[in-house]
C-alpha cells in the first residue's frame, strides 16, 4: 500500500517560548483547552506507552485521561493488563496527546505509580454501573474463546451483585504519573514545526527549544 500521496503541510502559526507559561502544568491547561473546544466526549483521550523491562518490547493504547491533579496525571485500569503488569515491571511510561485537528501534539514522561485505595473507590464509585460491572466481567488482556465467555461472565457479576452497590476489584485502580519531561509541539509549513521541551532543574523547570 502506497502512502506516499498523502500530504499535508501545516498552518504558519508559531510558537515561541513567550506563547508558553514557566509552569508546564499551565500550558498544558491552556492547550486543553483550546482542544476540548472541538474535540467533544473524546477530549481526554491519550496514548500511554509502557514497556517491559524482561523483553524490552515496548506496547502502546488509548486510555482516558481522569484527573490532573498535585503535579500527577492520572488515569484508570485492570491492574492485570497487559499495561498494569509492564507498569508494575517497568514504572516508567510516556502519555502521548494528538491532536491533529489544531495542528498540536504534547508529549508527558515520567515515573509512574499507583494512587491511594480511597482515591481508586472514589473514582470507581462515580462510573456507570454497567462499566463497574464491566470491571469485573472482563479479564483484561487475556484471551477468550468467544464473546459468549464475556457475555455470561456480565450475567453472572450482575447477578452476583444485583439489588446492591457494586464495590470496587482489588485488581482495578489508579496510576498516576508524575512528569519529568514535557515536550510541546506545535506544526509548521515544510516540517519545520517548533518543539519546546521542559525539564525540572533546581529553579523549577527548566525550557529550551528543539529542532524539529
Amino acid at each position: 500500500m502506497d502512502l506516499s500521496g498523502i500530504r499535508r503541510d501545516y498552518p504558519s502559526e508559531g510558537l515561541e517560548m513567550a506563547d508558553v507559561a514557566d509552569d508546564p502544568f499551565e500550558t498544558f491547561a491552556g492547550w486543553f483547552a483550546d482542544h476540548a473546544e472541538t474535540a467533544g466526549d473524546d477530549a481526554n483521550a491519550v496514548i500511554l506507552a509502557t514497556s517491559d523491562l524482561t523483553t524490552c518490547r515496548p506496547s502502546a493504547r488509548t486510555v482516558l485521561l481522569r484527573g490532573v491533579d498535585a503535579g500527577r496525571f492520572v488515569f484508570y485500569t485492570n491492574e492485570e493488563s497487559r499495561k498494569g503488569r509492564e507498569l508494575r515491571s517497568n514504572a516508567q511510561a510516556t502519555l502521548l496527546f494528538s491532536w491533529v485537528g489544531i495542528s498540536r501534539q504534547i508529549v508527558i514522561e515520567g515515573p509512574v505509580e499507583t494512587v491511594s485505595p480511597a482515591e481508586s473507590d472514589e473514582y470507581f464509585a462515580s462510573r456507570p454501573r454497567a462499566s463497574q460491572i464491566g470491571a469485573w466481567a472482563s479479564d483484561q488482556s487475556r484471551p477468550i474463546d468467544t464473546r459468549v465467555v464475556l457475555e455470561a461472565a456480565v450475567r453472572e457479576i450482575e447477578e452476583r451483585f444485583a439489588g446492591g452497590e457494586v464495590p470496587r476489584p482489588s485488581h482495578w485502580g489508579g496510576f498516576a504519573l508524575t512528569p519529568d519531561r514535557f515536550e510541546f509541539w506545535q506544526g509548521r509549513p515544510s516540517r519545520l514545526h517548533d518543539r519546546i521541551e521542559y525539564r525540572p532543574d533546581d529553579h523549577g523547570w527548566n525550557r529550551r527549544r528543539l529542532a524539529p
